[in-house]
């Protein structure tokens, strides 16, 4: 399978909401409900692990994608991802780059094919 990428550069492809979502795993998704929980002290519910992709043009994400300021940057500008900004890395990605790496991976990935 091809990485698919999000808009900060996160591998959707490799997410364990968008395995779960695409195997229809309900005990996949317990443990990312389990796990993301934990990882963000909050509650997280396993029937909220749904996600199709934050930049797939399905309504089916999960739902920090809906309020997520860099996925809403990226729609409004027409971009796949942050990548393929001008802008590129402005504060609100670098903030969070800062907070998970790998994406910048992603990202400078894109942009090495660019």
């Amino acid at each position: 399978m091809e990485k698919m990428y999000g808009a900060c550069g996160l591998v959707c492809s490799e997410c364990g909401a968008y395995l779960a979502t695409q195997a229809d795993d309900d005990e996949a998704r317990k443990k990312v409900a389990k796990t993301w929980s934990k990882e963000f002290n909050t509650d997280i519910k396993w029937q909220d692990i749904n996600c199709d992709g934050c930049m797939s043009g399905s309504d089916t994400l999960f739902d920090h994608c809906y309020v997520c300021e860099i996925r809403a940057c990226v729609v409004e500008r027409g971009l796949m991802n942050c990548a393929h900004c001008t802008d590129y890395a402005c504060d609100k990605l670098t903030r969070f780059l800062a907070m998970a790496p790998s994406a910048r991976d992603g990202l400078e990935e894109i942009r090495r094919g660019l």
